[in-house]
């Protein structure tokens, strides 16, 4: 299983954006997707996840902002940032795990918000 991140850029405060991972491989092996963003000195934080069941989990810091959707056919699980704020600016990366728990990581893509 491989995780292709994209998306990121430059975008002023109030802006929105909508990042992608690609997920090849095999994708039916994937129980959820999630997305995470890091801050450098910072942790690790998880941000959204998909749930192969339908459910999704937004972190409270981006709830009513951000939305995590899917699209099976394609693998790919989105990211659509809305209302962007100069403390959302953070490596975002994708992340998968597997029904047998193992983990698998995509590279960030860098979101930076400009007041």
């Amino acid at each position: 299983v491989q995780l292709q991140a994209s998306g990121g850029g430059l975008v002023r405060a109030g802006g929105s954006l909508r990042l992608s991972c690609a997920v090849s491989g095999n994708f039916a092996s994937i129980g959820v997707v999630a997305w995470y963003r890091q801050v450098p000195g910072n942790q690790r934080e998880l941000v959204a996840s998909s749930f192969t069941g339908g459910e999704t989990y937004v972190a409270d810091s981006v709830k009513g902002r951000f939305t995590i959707s899917r699209d099976n056919g394609a693998n790919t699980v989105f990211l659509k940032m809305g209302f962007l704020k100069s403390e959302d600016t953070a490596t975002y990366y994708c992340q998968a795990t597997a029904w047998n728990r193992d983990e698998y990581w995509g590279q960030g893509t860098l979101v930076t918000v400009s007041s």
